[in-house]
């Protein structure tokens, strides 16, 4: 049987060879974390996809949803990854909704450790 004939195969190695994770461990971890679903229902690394499947992924802050239109096992060139899958994920935000997103100010959070320990020396509970 050779690659072209598949029709089946494991998520984790279908999502590595589509280029939705850098390495295939990436892969297996996000689906043991709950972070992939194959047609609703959350992925272990070994299920099987198939043409047609729905796969979501959440990586980086950022939903990616995909169709799959052809099966393959091997990490193959962009332009044909990019044939065996549909990409249906949401446009990202516009930038100028991310400008307007609040940012703490850097040192407004909580102290760092540098700080904590200027403070413990000012109120003299250092370390003797």
């Amino acid at each position: 049987m050779t690659a072209s004939e598949l029709s089946q195969a494991r998520v984790d190695s279908w999502t590595w060879a589509v280029r939705l994770f850098k390495t295939r461990s990436a892969a297996a971890e996000a689906c043991r974390g709950g972070h992939v679903r194959v047609n609703g229902s959350t992925a272990k690394p070994a299920q099987p996809v198939k043409p047609g499947d729905e796969v979501r992924i959440r990586a980086g802050g950022i939903e990616r949803i995909v169709i799959v239109s052809r099966v393959i096992t091997k990490r193959v060139g962009a332009p044909i990854a990019a044939q065996c899958l549909i990409d249906r994920s949401p446009a990202p935000p516009p930038k100028e909704i991310l400008a307007a997103m609040p940012r703490r100010d850097r040192g407004s959070g909580r102290p760092t450790k540098r700080e904590r320990r200027e403070t413990d020396r000012l109120l003299g509970r250092g370390a003797e």
